[in-house]
């Protein structure tokens, strides 16, 4: 007969042991046979962290929850903090197999174990990223049964009434953040009877009452939402607060504005749920001044009204458009609608709305932003939109806006509109500016296609019945054959002298060492990204061409070396070698130039048939609205090996380029599916994806080749493994500055690609150059991307040649 699910259940087996009386003395089990973790979340510590992790004080700011199983229970977890940097460097993620996982108890969980903690775990790496997924292919995970009851849907080491976002700590994450208004509050509190909600009062009259001392003003306010902040997350270990969160909205009536602030728990209830253009009916508020005022920021006193869960329970109503009266006389929503044509004539600093087609959509990256003493790694993605104005795409750099069911559904040949963005100038070389807009704490984004009717309350203004005119006329297989999604991006440009760009470092880091480098590369998160600068010499190059298929080869060439201290040695055949040594170029393709890559054509493979990219736009026209309203972690250490060097010797870098680097061709067919392979590590087994599905995509035609180089750090002989994709017309780096050069080799790396004045040169005709760098000493700007793992990505931007 054949055992029952529960009697085959190894992890089972091994928790019981650890909660059972005869082993009460035990205070940790290790369980030796495989594990899958099937979920990861995130949430902030609180008061009792040191009481819970008394070693483990300097640890970051976040826990860990895991959800394991053997495949026939789960189970969900604590993770020591210890563990903290497995995940940050998304070593230990969902997907992956662990072993010798080391349990022990609870001793908060109502004295019977019920809630486990895992002290320590190895990662298998010999099964790959998605190990859990191929193992546990045949099973519904969703079905597999908890081992005791299911959990409660909150942190287990912390009073946290929600988590966070895995990789940010913008965006809601959870059921309890609520998509429809919550049933209206009882009146329990003791300060009711000092507000009257059935008189109205207005915005200019209740800042006059509080400024002349007199607090005990009666009224509900009526007010438009004008603008709608993204969500400040503000949980620290010392403090007790379960629920962190405020959120500001910009509000209006017909007398004045002020600043609504949402706090705590009304942010779960509520902040999914207002959008800007509601009118709300406002109900046992608090006012003071605002913040502002408190801090000598703006010297007119401003008022702020304060919603919170108790003392009092706020009460928020929002008021359908029927029962709107004019006589409130409530301001229309302001809008400040620029085209492309337009930006450059726009000073720093200018605060404005943008419509267009997206034509690219980067990969999500994130950069550490430092306020006062306080460090935080934010999510970003590069955007590029095109409106018809201009012959120079819009350039957006967009960090979370608290809007992740929209932002992880932008996709090429989407329609967007991004509010309230600030304008950023960069001068190149004192002559030459790039602009590029980023958010504001009040971005808002709207997209078409994401399988909602959303708010859109600039509908009918006339910028975007403009746009839309303009959108009829577009081709849209040409727009598609410009589509790019994912990819290394880097923008704007650097200078393309040394003088000019240590100018231009405003304060930050100066040159460093290899080795430096090397340790600041091994703290950089998951997707994280730094810049650096270092003196070296380049020792070998390879150039790899990609084929038809999509896929890079190393093509067999002689080579030349470009330092006698390296010795010359011939490449094999093999793709997935480990070479001692490392030739100047290869390239299969006869010594030809090559001419400005071409876009490919679109077939019905690449768009369904009922595909329009107008009636997409029929979103901003239709609905409720009135028209007078204004790699594997180690791909099996073969892909992303390293050479060995002597054991003096110190390596960084990738060898060959990592399929994160590629831009893919946009596939509107596979569209949703190309977005999660392009994106951030999931959380989520069901959103998991096998991780060589993003080679599934071929690269973007704009993609020929690519350079490898070989570099040595003149400090200290760090050898340095370093992607170069140079900026040729027509591919995806192609900002071309109003400079012409001689296509040399030192030219191509100052300017970081080919000139605009001249066909590119082939690969042939740079390796008869190489001998015009042996030995010559280079001032190299790589861009460092951690991409998960121990992959490190190093790409360089520029090098300029010292004297």
């Amino acid at each position: 007969m054949a055992a029952s699910p529960s009697e085959c259940c190894t992890l089972k087996k091994t928790l019981n042991r650890l909660i059972s009386k005869t082993s009460a003395s035990t205070r940790a089990r290790t369980h030796s046979e495989p594990l899958y973790v099937i979920s990861l979340e995130r949430y902030g510590r609180d008061t009792d962290f040191g009481f819970r992790f008394p070693d483990s004080i300097s640890m970051s700011e976040s826990l860990f929850d895991a959800t394991i199983t053997d495949g026939d229970c789960k189970i969900r977890v604590s993770l020591d903090p210890y563990l903290n940097r497995l995940v940050s460097r998304n070593k230990l993620h969902c997907g992956c197999v662990i072993r010798n996982v080391e349990f022990s108890r609870g001793e908060d969980s109502d004295g019977d174990g019920s809630a486990f903690h895992v002290c320590s775990l190895e990662v298998d790496r010999l099964s790959g990223g998605d190990g859990a997924l191929r193992a546990l292919s045949s099973v519904n995970v969703r079905s597999i049964p908890w081992m005791r009851a299911e959990p409660s849907s909150g942190p287990l080491r912390a009073r946290r009434s929600s988590y966070l976002q895995l990789w940010n700590n913008q965006d809601f994450y959870g059921e309890m953040w609520r998509d429809t208004p919550p049933s209206e509050p009882g009146s329990e509190d003791s300060e009711d009877e000092i507000i009257d909600t059935r008189s109205t009062v207005s915005l200019a009259e209740l800042r006059r009452h509080f400024l002349s001392g007199s607090h005990r003003y009666r009224g509900a306010l009526c007010v438009r939402i004008l603008h709608k902040s993204r969500l400040m997350y503000y949980g620290k270990a010392d403090q007790k607060c379960e629920c962190p969160y405020k959120a500001e909205l910009q509000v209006g009536d017909g007398s004045s504005n002020a600043c609504v602030v949402l706090w705590n728990t009304l942010c779960l209830d509520w902040y999914r749920i207002l959008q800007p253009g509601q009118v709300l009916k406002l109900c046992r508020y608090r006012v003071k001044e605002s913040y502002s005022s408190r801090t000598g920021q703006d010297s007119d006193p401003h008022i702020e009204i304060s919603l919170n869960s108790r003392n009092p329970t706020a009460q928020i109503t929002i008021i359908p458009k029927s029962q709107i009266s004019p006589d409130w006389a409530l301001p229309d929503l302001p809008h400040m609608f620029i085209c492309g044509q337009e930006l450059h004539n726009c000073p720093q600093g200018n605060i404005c709305d943008v419509i267009g087609v997206v034509i690219f959509v980067g990969r999500p990256e994130r950069v550490r932003k430092k306020e006062g003493q306080m460090s935080e790694i934010e999510e970003y993605r590069w955007l590029q939109l095109e409106d018809g104005t201009s012959d120079k795409p819009i350039m957006i750099k967009l960090f979370s806006t608290s809007q992740p069911d929209i932002q992880s559904r932008i996709y090429p040949m989407a329609l967007v509109v991004c509010t309230r963005l600030k304008l950023i100038k960069c001068t190149v070389d004192r002559a030459t500016a790039f602009e590029y807009l980023t958010n504001t704490s009040l971005t808002q984004v709207y997209c078409t296609g994401i399988g909602s009717q959303p708010v859109m309350p600039y509908r009918g203004l006339r910028p975007i019945r403009q746009f839309l005119q303009w959108l009829k006329q577009v081709d849209e297989s040409s727009m598609l054959e410009k589509a790019v999604f994912g990819g290394y991006f880097s923008y704007p440009p650097l200078p393309v002298s040394l003088n000019s760009f240590m100018e231009n470092r405003q304060g930050g880091a100066g040159l460093i060492s290899g080795g430096e480098m090397k340790l600041e590369c091994e703290r950089l998160n998951y997707r994280e990204r730094q810049q650096f600068a270092v003196q070296c010499i380049i020792t070998a190059a390879c150039y790899h061409h990609r084929e038809d298929s999509g896929r890079t080869q190393y093509s067999d060439l002689p080579s030349a070396s470009l330092s006698p201290r390296v010795p010359r040695q011939r490449e094999g055949p093999e793709p997935h070698r480990t070479p001692v040594k490392r030739k100047l170029f290869s390239s299969a393709t006869p010594r030809k130039r090559l001419a400005p890559p071409l876009q490919p054509t679109a077939t019905e493979d690449d768009v369904e048939r009922d595909f329009c990219l107008f009636d997409g736009a029929m979103e901003f026209l239709v609905g409720e609205h009135d028209d007078d309203s204004n790699d594997d972690d180690d791909d099996d250490e073969e892909d992303f090996s390293t050479p060995p060097t002597s054991p003096m010797t110190s390596r960084l870098g990738l060898t060959r380029v990592a399929i994160e680097t590629l831009p893919r061709v946009f596939c509107y067919e596979r569209r949703h599916v190309q977005a999660v392979a392009v994106g951030m590590q999931v959380n989520s087994f069901h959103k998991l994806l096998p991780q060589r599905e993003l080679e599934s995509f071929s690269p973007a035609s704009c993609f020929t080749g690519y350079f490898t180089l070989t570099m040595r750090a003149l400090s200290d002989g760090v050898i340095l493994d370093v992607v170069f994709l140079p900026a040729a017309p027509g591919n995806l780096h192609w900002m071309p500055l109003p400079l012409t050069h001689d296509n040399s080799w030192e030219s191509v790396l100052s300017h970081g690609g080919f000139s605009p004045h001249a066909l590119p040169p082939s690969p042939a005709d740079l390796i008869a150059t190489a001998s015009q760098l042996t030995n010559q000493r280079l001032v190299c700007v790589l861009e460092a991307c951690a991409l998960g793992g121990e992959k490190v990505e190093l790409v360089l931007n520029r090098a300029f040649p010292l004297r």
